[in-house]
C-alpha cells in the first residue's frame, strides 16, 4: 500500500512523499524521531503517522499474512504509487499535459534537440521548480545539476528563480484568505543555494561523478532531481574504442536508473542530435545510437515547427505519443502564445 492512501492530512502525505517515504514498507523500520527529523515535524506528530501506517499495513494484508519475499511489492501497489507520486512541473501547462502532469520521479527522462531549442533553459527551470514547496503542489526538494558543456548560466537561474517566487506570490494572492497556503518564504537566493552544481570537463570525471552520486544523495536526502546537461558531450569526441564507449554508457545508464529508484527522485538527461541515414536520406536523430535509446524510461524530442518550439513524446511505456508547443521567455519555460497542438514526428 502507498502512503497516498493513508487517512492523514494532505500536508502530511505530501511531506512523506517528498522525503521519499512512498510505501508503508518504507515506514516499517524507521523511528519516530528519525521521521520527525526528515519531515521537519514534531516527534508526537511523527509517532501518530507511524501508528496510522502500522494499523493500515496490518489491515492491508489478507489474514495478517506476509509477502513470500521480504520487500515484495504488488503491481496494484505500484500503480497507485505512480498515481499519487508528485511530478515536477515544467511551468508550461501544455508540456505538463503530455507528460502526464510533469517530470515523474523514479524515472529517467531523456530530452534531446538541436542547439538553441531550449534544453538548458528547461534544465534550469526544472532545477528551480523542484524546490516549489509542498504547500504549493511541489516537492520542496533540491537539485543536482551536472554540466558537461559549460552552458549553465547562474544569472539565468536567478531570473527563473525570481519569476518562480513571483508566480507563487501571485497564486497565493488570488486565493480566498481561508484557502491560501502559508506565506511564500522561499527567496531566489535560497533557490540558488539548493542547486548543487558540478562542472565536468572529460568523460573520466563524468564516470567518477556517477560513482559518487549515490553517496552524495544519501548525505543530501532532499535532492529530488538529477540533471545531466548533456550526457553526450564527452562521449562524442576522441573516442576510438566504440566498444569501451558502449560499456561506459551502459554502466552510466544503469547507475542513473538505480539512483532514480533507490532515492525516489527524477533523473533528466539531455542529449544532442546527429544525422542518421534512413530510407535513402539523412535525417536528424538523437546521438549515441539505438542502443542508448533503451537506457531511459521516457524520451522527449524538442523541435522547431516554423518559429515555434514543440516537444514530442517519442518513447514512453505510459504516455501516448503527442506533441505540445512551449516557449522560452524572460521568466523561463512558459506556455506558447499559440495553443496549437499536433502529433508530429521529428
Amino acid at each position: 500500500m502507498e502512503v497516498g492512501r493513508l487517512p492523514i492530512s494532505a500536508s502530511q502525505r505530501g511531506k512523506l512523499i517528498s522525503a521519499g517515504y512512498t510505501t508503508l514498507s518504507s515506514l516499517s523500520s524507521i523511528s519516530a524521531s528519525d521521521l520527525a527529523r526528515d519531515l521537519k515535524i514534531l516527534d508526537s506528530e511523527a509517532l501518530e503517522i507511524l501508528k496510522v501506517a502500522s494499523l493500515n499495513n496490518r489491515l492491508d494484508r489478507p489474514n495478517g499474512g506476509h509477502g513470500i519475499v521480504n520487500g515484495a511489492q504488488t503491481a496494484w501497489e505500484m500503480l497507485h504509487e505512480e498515481q499519487f507520486f508528485p511530478r515536477i512541473t515544467t511551468s508550461c501547462a501544455d508540456l505538463d499535459e503530455i507528460l502526464g502532469g510533469g517530470i515523474n520521479c523514479k524515472e529517467v527522462t531523456e530530452i534531446g534537440g538541436v542547439p538553441g531549442i531550449g534544453k538548458t533553459q528547461l534544465g534550469i527551470q526544472l532545477a528551480v521548480n523542484v524546490q516549489i514547496p509542498v504547500e504549493f503542489g511541489g516537492l520542496g526538494g533540491k537539485a543536482v545539476y551536472i554540466d558537461t558543456e559549460g552552458s549553465f548560466m547562474v544569472e539565468r537561474a536567478m531570473q527563473i528563480a525570481e519569476a518562480c517566487v513571483l508566480d507563487m506570490s501571485h497564486y497565493n494572492d488570488l486565493l480566498r484568505k481561508e484557502d491560501r497556503a502559508c506565506q511564500v518564504k522561499l527567496q531566489p537566493s535560497d533557490i540558488l543555494e539548493n542547486i548543487f552544481y558540478f562542472r565536468i570537463c572529460n568523460y573520466t570525471e563524468q564516470m567518477a561523478l556517477m560513482n559518487y552520486l549515490d553517496k552524495f544523495i544519501s548525505e543530501h536526502k532532499d535532492v529530488k532531481i538529477v540533471i545531466v546537461d548533456s550526457v553526450t558531450f564527452h562521449f562524442r569526441q576522441d573516442f576510438e574504442d566504440l566498444g569501451l564507449r558502449t560499456r561506459l554508457l551502459g554502466g552510466m545508464a544503469l547507475k542513473l536508473m538505480n539512483l532514480a529508484k533507490a532515492h525516489s527522485l527524477a533523473v533528466v538527461i539531455f542529449n544532442q542530435v546527429t544525422t542518421k541515414y534512413t530510407e535513402g536520406s539523412y535525417q536528424l536523430a538523437l546521438a549515441l545510437g539505438d542502443s542508448w535509446s533503451h537506457s531511459c524510461t521516457n524520451r522527449v524530442i524538442l523541435y522547431w515547427n516554423g518559429d515555434e518550439r514543440f516537444a514530442y513524446i517519442d518513447k514512453s511505456p505510459s504516455l501516448r505519443s503527442a506533441s505540445a508547443p512551449f516557449a522560452v521567455t524572460s521568466k523561463g519555460i512558459r506556455n506558447s502564445p499559440s495553443n496549437y497542438k499536433r502529433t508530429k514526428m521529428m
